[in-house]
């Protein structure tokens, strides 16, 4: 993910460096660089700095990789040529005319899709409990769709009697962009919806403090339990069957 994002990056800056042909305006370009780390000194820079040789100095800036686009659109590809196509539209610029400048008009997406076809292929991996399990994709669901990919699911349909996938971020952000758009994009029918709370959480939602979150307190569980109801009354509207797992 982090090198075909990059290798993007690095096409923009290379188009505008040998005559910029599309008009890109460098004030306005949209697409940033990624790496896996987290660092909070790389979130805005400038960059081509040193001379001719290196280009336009303009601003730009590093997200983390599981925030990328690319993340994103790998998870809902159904094939290399839906990813093909889904990576040429990506936008990455305007024009100074305010024009769009996509992926595809820079002759991207095929290295791109070259550097992400083995990363297409869902991993299959074992549990502590001897189960199978794909462990493919994780796009932030604060600023993506934050599930698996569209790819592993349908295998794990065509493998298993029953199949259960994670929507990160809680019942009101990651389930319902699961229903809204993994499942609306990939023609998924879910038979049920479980709702995980843990009782340290329902405890710290009825008022107690982190440090005192192991002793009992039953009364602070009772007064969290309207956190949980909240989220049950989100997924009802799904229309979907609903269990919940409380975890100690």
């Amino acid at each position: 993910i982090t090198s075909a994002h990059n290798l993007l990056s690095a096409m923009i800056d290379n188009h505008i460096y040998w005559g910029n042909e599309l008009g890109i305006d460098i004030r306005r370009v949209a697409w940033r660089r990624v790496m896996d780390m987290n660092d909070r000194a790389l979130r805005q820079i400038v960059c081509s700095l040193g001379g001719v040789a290196n280009g336009f100095p303009r601003e730009a800036g590093f997200d983390i990789t599981v925030a990328s686009e690319i993340m994103a659109i790998l998870c809902l590809s159904t094939s290399i040529a839906d990813l093909e196509r889904r990576l040429g539209q990506i936008v990455v610029a305007a024009k100074r005319d305010k024009g769009q400048v996509l992926a595809k008009d820079l002759k991207a997406p095929g290295a791109m899709t070259v550097l992400l076809k083995d990363a297409l292929m869902p991993n299959l991996v074992q549990t502590l409990e001897n189960n199978p399990a794909f462990v493919h994709g994780g796009p932030f669901a604060n600023i993506a769709h934050g599930c698996n990919s569209v790819m592993a699911t349908q295998a794990a349909l065509k493998l298993a009697d029953y199949v259960v996938t994670e929507a990160g971020f809680g019942a009101d952000l990651g389930a319902e962009k699961f229903f809204d758009i993994k499942c609306r994009k990939a023609g998924l029918h879910p038979a049920a919806t479980v709702v995980v709370a843990t009782v340290r959480a329902l405890k710290m939602h009825g008022g107690v403090g982190k440090d005192d979150l192991k002793k009992e307190n039953v009364e602070a569980l009772k007064k969290g339990l309207a956190n949980l109801g909240r989220h049950i009354e989100n997924v009802k509207k799904f229309g979907v069957p609903i269990a919940v797992a409380v975890n100690h």
